[in-house]
């Protein structure tokens, strides 16, 4: 099950948890009313069968998947890529992750701009919205395999923070402001 906290400000090693000291949990629903990530825990072992996964991606409009693995073993330049995933940046359309195995840490801003971390794990599936800052890195496991959801063609650009003239960014604020990601 996900688990969402706030962030410390510890500069060490970004894949270890950075829980602060007392650690500030959040419920999914705090978290959705924070950020507008949304959350999905989905039966690894039958999510092929069960039709839960087929009703969101009908729901959501998600025509195209594919499955990515990230580890030492699976992707060259393993240190400059962890580097490159945890720079702070934003999309123009949500950013769907389902994780099939292993686990890893997505972090994103609040609406006053604090880092939340959510771990993930195995059945656990995030949508992160278009137009929040955002960064992604693996744990001190080293591995996560995980199905990636788009709408249509995928979009692939990252969007390196400052992007606050993006036109996605300004709805983000906009509902975060009028109180859209009221509940989960």
């Amino acid at each position: 099950m996900v688990r969402a906290w706030y962030m410390d400000a510890d500069p060490s090693d970004q894949r270890t948890p950075h829980l602060k000291n007392p650690p500030e949990f959040l419920t999914l629903d705090e978290l959705y009313k924070v950020s507008g990530v949304e959350y999905f825990k989905l039966n690894i072992n039958s999510y092929t069968t069960d039709g839960v996964l087929d009703k969101i991606k009908k729901n959501r409009g998600y025509t195209y998947e594919d499955e990515m693995t990230c580890s030492r073993e699976c992707l060259a330049n393993f240190d400059q890529m962890l580097k490159k995933f945890f720079q702070e940046h934003l999309h123009t359309d949500e950013e769907i992750r389902f994780v099939l195995d292993g686990s890893g840490f997505f972090d994103v801003r609040d609406k006053n701009d604090n880092w939340i971390r959510i771990e993930v794990v195995a059945g656990d599936m995030i949508i992160i919205p278009s137009g929040i800052y955002h960064r992604f890195t693996l744990d001190t496991k080293d591995y996560i395999k995980a199905k990636r959801f788009f709408i249509g063609e995928p979009v692939w650009l990252p969007h390196n923070r400052p992007a606050d003239d993006m036109e996605c960014r300004k709805e983000y604020l906009k509902k975060l402001q009028t109180g859209e990601f009221k509940s989960g």
